[in-house]
């Protein structure tokens, strides 16, 4: 099995894909990592850290098809095999790419796999581990880009090779779905989806929530849309401009990380935009959607715009939709005529799939 993962600076992948094939270990899969960067740094010792972006073109391409022509003789090798790289480079050179189409054939991925993360943890590490300039905008755009990037060059190479698209989130939980995406494929894929803005504050509905995302991962290969959740940060960034600062100051990666405001405020229409594309693609990568409607405090239903559009998009896209209703207000017509099937609680719905055959 040979798994191409590409993912911008500032991911970390390297920390991920060791985590990943330590998972694979464990299970009794030796997983070899080539990790792409280092790889070019250990041919080119005179090469600071940090500093292989600043060498000429010229040099850089010839050093890349270098080292992947390593990558290239390891896959004949190993029985499974992951190339750390990236699809796309944003420097002072401009946007170019990182890969090379020839040897990337020559490679012949079963599996493309594309790692992204939220601007606030991105953020943390750019400034933590690497002397990178950059701003707010400039990551939202890099990691729109890098999907793209990798989207192409999977058509271009492969069609038939899977492309993923999975957010790092919670490392104990994704790592387990990348896992299952490369060495249990036949596994059925479901879109998790479930109200999130306006029941934030609501304590019972977001517990209630969370063991839906806890149970469902134990039995499927879940694309999750809470483990990339940026969708508070402009109304963080109003609340501060109100009380006269200038910046905001949130947790990632283990630490307080300090966001200006006036970069927030920048990346605004991005978030919202990427947002919706990014949970339309990963319906698309799904078998099909599984929505919880929880109840309200005072018995409602929790549902919002946007999982009705999420279960309208899966249903034009002739995916399963299954429901898993559970407040007592009846369901409406746009929701039954495009469920599949209609639960009235989880237990319900796992009968229902084990008995279908997809939990095994």
């Amino acid at each position: 099995m040979i798994v191409v993962v590409t993912g911008m600076t500032g991911v970390d992948k390297k920390t991920y894909l060791r985590q990943v094939c330590r998972f694979a270990k464990q299970r009794g899969k030796d997983v070899h990592l080539c990790n792409i960067g280092d790889m070019m740094y250990a041919e080119s010792p005179d090469i600071p850290p940090g500093k292989i972006l600043d060498i000429s073109m010229k040099r850089l391409s010839s050093l890349r098809r270098s080292v992947f022509k390593d990558a290239i003789a390891k896959a004949k090798t190993s029985e499974n095999l992951i190339v750390n790289t990236h699809a796309t480079f944003r420097w002072r050179h401009g946007l170019f790419p990182a890969v090379d189409f020839d040897q990337m054939r020559q490679l012949n991925a079963d599996v493309y796999i594309n790692v992204i993360d939220g601007v606030i943890a991105m953020h943390a590490r750019l400034a933590e581990e690497h002397n990178i300039d950059h701003t707010l905008k400039d990551l939202i755009v890099w990691r729109e880009e890098e999907i793209i990037g990798t989207e192409m060059l999977q058509k271009g190479v492969n069609e038939k090779a899977p492309f993923y698209c999975i957010a790092r989130g919670n490392d104990s939980e994704t790592v387990e779905t990348f896992y299952k995406l490369v060495f249990q494929r036949d596994r059925k894929r479901a879109y998790l989806s479930f109200p999130m803005t306006h029941v934030s504050d609501i304590e019972q509905v977001r517990q209630r929530i969370d063991l839906f995302r806890e149970h469902m991962k134990r039995e499927f290969i879940c694309f999750d849309p809470a483990d990339l959740e940026e969708s508070f940060l402009p109304n963080h960034a109003r609340q501060a401009q109100q009380n006269g600062k200038n910046h905001i100051e949130l947790p990632a990666i283990g630490k307080q990380v300090c966001l200006p405001l006036e970069q927030i405020q920048q990346i605004e229409r991005d978030i919202n935009s990427q947002i919706y594309a990014r949970d339309f693609m990963l319906i698309d990568q799904a078998d099909m959607i599984i929505s919880l409607i929880p109840p309200m405090p005072d018995g409602r239903a929790a549902i919002s715009s946007g999982v009705e559009r999420e279960l309208q998009h899966a249903h034009e896209g002739a995916k399963e939709v299954y429901v898993i209703w559970t407040a007592s207000q009846q369901p409406s017509v746009f929701v039954t005529q495009t469920a599949t099937k209609v639960f009235k609680d989880e237990d319900s719905a796992i009968k229902f799939f084990r008995e279908k055959g997809y939990i095994k």
